[in-house]
């Protein structure tokens, strides 16, 4: 028998602004993949922020995500090989049910979400933390491709989705600048499908 220690699992954080391309990116990677938009807060819960100056909830606030319990479901990932996470319907805002992820103790696991930037320091600081990573493009490219998505899965209203989407293309530089400032590195698909190849063969990259 082998008297080498265990490799410990490590998480990549893969974050970027709505419709850069994470989901897609996730897939293609070939790593078991843990989707932190499942930790969004529901309908009804007083503590969701709302855009300044509307009614609108706003789900790109991280006041809108429960950070503590993705970081613990990351945790138990890293330690366990598995965990059971919510089942989010972004369409009605509500946590339809729950299932287990079991990633069977594999080295290397992606988090993908708008709020990945947000826990990168908490990871870090636990160990667990390979790769942060932050998917970049051209904002009217991420409009389009977050505006045909959202409509085709029903998310949210149309006018919601409008207003949404105009309001983040606007913003889309100083999010991923926020991105990078919470230490998320920010580059294309295929350096990114690099540094995950990399942290995949056990270079690590604790700091960006």
């Amino acid at each position: 028998m082998s008297s080498h220690p265990p490799i410990p699992t490590r998480v990549v954080l893969l974050t970027g602004p709505s419709g850069s391309g994470k989901s897609s990116f996730a897939a293609r990677s070939g790593l078991p993949v843990l989707c932190l938009d499942d930790f969004y807060k529901e309908a009804g819960d007083p503590t969701l922020p709302l855009v300044p100056g509307s009614s609108d909830i706003d789900w790109d606030s991280p006041a809108s995500w429960d950070a503590d319990v993705a970081v613990a479901a990351i945790v138990a990932l890293c330690e366990k090989g598995r965990t059971n996470i919510p089942v989010y319907d972004i369409s009605t805002s509500s946590r339809v049910g729950a299932e287990t992820l079991d990633i069977e103790r594999t080295p290397l696991f992606l988090a993908e979400g708008i709020f990945a930037a947000d826990i990168v320091e908490r990871c870090r600081d636990l160990g667990v933390l390979a790769d942060a990573l932050c998917l970049r493009g051209r904002p009217s490219t991420t409009f389009r491709r977050r505006l045909l998505r959202d409509l085709r899965e029903g998310r949210k209203s149309v006018p919601f989705l409008l207003r949404r989407g105009w309001r983040l293309m606007r913003a889309e530089r100083s999010i991923v600048a926020r991105q990078v400032g919470l230490g998320a590195y920010a580059c294309g698909r295929d350096e990114a499908l690099g540094r995950v190849a990399a942290a995949a063969a056990g270079r690590v990259r604790t700091r960006t």
